[in-house]
């Protein structure tokens, strides 16, 4: 299967499998003989780059390797390729084979199986960006800025991001066990979960006091066309204010994004700006529809509240001052680009940050709240929403 598009996603660790084949290469200087079993040497190859020691390599494992049935050329390509990529130190840079493409393009459809939770790198730790509501993880009581300190007795020190997403994830039925700690925990703890079907919803709408609620799971495919139904519903039903929420959403796709940021503000108004490093920018504006700009709103975020999320809350507060209530979200603002590659593979590349309309950078810094609300452990076991009841406050309070 190939990937025939190339698709941005702003994801702060994909729900997904990642391969990590970890390769490295050692000086030596010895006797040369033909290197057999590949093809296509010179096709594509950069001037000035000088592959010598890789075949030294290459040779004095096909020579001297003790287990000779482990000497797939295919296989040492591939892993030659991760180690390539890997050498970048970049977590959500990453190369797949035919089958983890086929996997990222399930779960970007909102259906996969595991436990369902985005997890990704934070200060050199993997940590759990969001559990998604509804899923075994969630219902195991898994909380955004959870650490998961080890897998299945694996420590995850030093372990790469898309290693630990495959040992978490895994077919419907079986268990893994977390080693988690909390930030207001003593101790970590031992939490086992038993993987399931997980089907992402777009989005959940309700009408509280005539506020219509609107929480937004994912910015995956279906969302932009899901969300026409949640638009026509409200406009039908005209509410005094809007709550949207996007707590513990991990992001998608930045065209998802800027589809939906277009729904809420001005045509032409800037939802986000690329800045790809090198004084290249593009300029990402609203396209036009608009039906929900004239509501008063507010925005509920935390700290899985991550990329695409931070995109959209971004660019309501900058664009129309909307307040967002809460706590500081995750700080995920790169771009990643899915290009396909011969043979059903494929790269996902980090190719771009974003900022803000105003020009603010979020990559590791996150957005403030302007009215910061956190749950205390009591409020937790009480299932109470203390955020949400702020919200309702502040909107009832500016929509009257």
């Amino acid at each position: 299967m190939s990937i025939n598009i190339v698709k941005k996603a702003v994801l702060a660790g994909f729900v997904v499998i990642l391969l990590f084949t970890a390769f490295s290469a050692g000086k030596y200087i010895g006797k040369t003989e033909p290197i057999c079993g590949v093809l296509n040497l010179e096709q594509g190859k950069p001037e000035g780059v000088d592959f010598s020691l890789f075949w030294d390599v290459w040779r004095i494992l096909q020579e001297k390797y003790v287990d000779k049935s482990k000497l797939t050329a295919e296989k040492m390509v591939v892993g030659a390729i991760s180690g390539m990529v890997e050498s970048l130190e970049d977590p959500y840079t990453s190369f797949f084979t035919e089958q983890e493409s086929k996997e990222i393009l399930e779960d970007l459809s909102g259906k996969f199986e595991g436990v369902g939770m985005e997890v990704g790198i934070k200060d050199e730790t993997i940590v759990v960006v969001a559990p998604i509501g509804g899923t075994p993880a969630q219902k195991a009581g898994i909380l955004a800025g959870d650490k998961i300190l080890a897998i299945d007795e694996k420590t995850t020190r030093g372990m790469a991001l898309d290693k630990a997403v495959k040992l978490i994830r895994g077919t419907k039925g079986t268990t893994v066990k977390l080693i988690i700690l909390r930030e207001n925990w003593e101790e970590s703890k031992e939490i086992k979960i038993i993987r399931d079907l997980i089907e992402i919803p777009s989005y959940k709408l309700e009408f509280k006091e005539d506020i219509a609620y609107l929480r937004l799971y994912q910015f995956f495919s279906k969302t932009s066309t899901d969300f026409t139904n949640a638009v026509n519903e409200i406009v039908s039903k005209n509410p005094k204010g809007i709550i949207l929420d996007l707590r513990d959403n991990p992001g998608g796709y930045l065209e998802v994004a800027r589809d939906i940021a277009s729904w809420f503000i001005e045509k032409n108004e800037v939802v986000v700006i690329e800045d790809f490093g090198n004084g290249e920018q593009k300029i990402h504006k609203a396209n036009g529809r608009s039906f929900l700009k004239n509501f008063p709103m507010v925005v509920i975020v935390n700290k899985g509240s991550a990329s695409a999320s931070e995109i959209l809350a971004g660019a309501l507060r900058d664009d129309r001052g909307i307040k967002l209530i809460g706590e500081k979200t995750f700080g995920k603002g790169s771009v990643q680009e899915l290009q396909g590659l011969l043979g059903g593979s494929s790269v996902k590349i980090t190719i771009a940050k974003w900022l803000t309309p105003k020009g603010n950078l979020i990559d590791g810094v996150g957005l403030e709240p302007d009215v910061e609300v956190k749950f205390t452990e009591e409020e937790m076991e009480q299932k109470k929403d203390p955020q949400l009841e702020k919200a309702m406050e502040i909107i009832k309070s500016i929509s009257n």
